[in-house]
């Protein structure tokens, strides 16, 4: 490719979404693929395709995708391991909406809410299971060597995300309240970032150099990165508008330990925190929207909200380092463009 002028903080969303669009409509061809298409199987094939069909933003497989070829890879090299990325995705977020009782998933009903706990568990299960089938296959296009450890850090990925789901779960069990914003950081690393980003570029890397990248410079960048996309995630769970594709204030309502929540309980009064230690245990259903509404309005007051906001500013500016080291000795492409791009792009997105 010809040589391309950086991006711009103005250029981001446009170099984002153009990449997202380009390398998510190829792995959804390929998702289309292994997902069941003729509903044979009552009660399982149909949930199965749900939520891969939904749609999505296809940032981590774009992320894979655009970061092996960055490297020099060929892109049907990578489609396996990015469909594999999407499936599990699209797998845990079932089991997500589940566990943390979610009304939403892509501005529809969350699958559990459609069709009963039993059975969306059983889609999830299955779904688990079914993104191994395309990593079988990367031997045949990148060697048994080059697949097995991909392999292996999808395993590594695997754990690292089912820790980080139980330090939340257990948080909100016990009704943790003196979570420090490290304990906050080290379980959006474990719980988000290793599947959004840090795996994602780590099999890039893996494939575009054929197993030669430094694998731990991709943790950090993708920490910073993925860390400050989930932020801001939370953020617009509080303050996004109609373009959000999960329930405005969702994170209140499942009483989720996010940076704001526990900023506002850390900077709260006294007879503040007692209200907030009183409703946060309370299951879903025995919530009141008075409290929300209450809740919502302290964090606002509190400044917990920018305080958020300024810690994803920050964790981007780190990210926005770690590539220039990593991609220094990469020529210009659309793929390195969007990259960088991305980094700019998580603090914008609006959805």
């Amino acid at each position: 490719m010809g040589a391309i002028t950086e991006p711009g903080l103005d250029d981001a969303p446009d170099i984002v979404q153009a990449t997202l669009d380009r390398y998510g409509s190829r792995v959804r061809e390929v998702l289309r693929g292994y997902l069941p298409g003729d509903a044979r199987r009552p009660y399982l094939d149909e949930l199965l395709a749900d939520y891969p069909l939904r749609g999505g933003k296809m940032m981590r497989s774009s992320l894979c995708l655009a970061t092996a070829c960055a490297f020099g890879a060929d892109p049907e090299d990578v489609l396996p391991s990015a469909a594999a990325i999407e499936l599990l995705h699209n797998a845990m977020l079932i089991h997500d909406d589940i566990e943390d009782g979610s009304e939403e998933r892509r501005g529809r009903p969350a699958l559990h809410r459609i069709h009963g706990l039993a059975l969306a568990l059983n889609a999830g299960d299955t779904l688990s299971l079914l993104s191994f089938r395309p990593l079988r296959e990367n031997g045949h296009r990148v060697g048994l060597r080059l697949a097995l450890r991909i392999l292996e850090e999808t395993e590594r990925m695997a754990w690292e995300s089912a820790e980080g789901q139980a330090l939340e779960l257990g948080w909100r069990r016990d009704n943790r309240l003196d979570v420090t914003d490290g304990d906050y950081l080290t379980m959006i690393l474990k719980k988000t970032c290793w599947l959004a980003t840090i795996h994602p570029c780590r099999v890039g890397a893996l494939i575009g150099t054929r197993g030669r990248a430094d694998l731990e410079s991709f943790f950090r960048f993708g920490f910073f990165l993925g860390a400050a996309f989930q932020i801001q995630d939370d953020i617009l769970n509080l303050a996004g508008d109609g373009r959000y594709g999960k329930e405005l204030n969702g994170d209140l309502w499942e009483g989720k330990r996010t940076l704001m929540l526990v900023h506002a309980w850390r900077q709260a009064a006294p007879a503040q925190r007692r209200r907030m230690d009183g409703f946060l245990p309370l299951p879903r259903e025995s919530r009141d929207a008075r409290d929300i509404a209450w809740l919502r309005g302290l964090m606002e007051r509190l400044g917990s909200i920018e305080y958020a906001r300024a810690i994803a500013h920050g964790l981007a500016g780190a990210a926005l380092h770690e590539f220039e080291r990593l991609f220094e000795s990469v020529g210009a492409s659309s793929d390195r463009e969007f990259i960088r791009a991305l980094v700019m792009w998580v603090l914008q997105r609006v959805s």
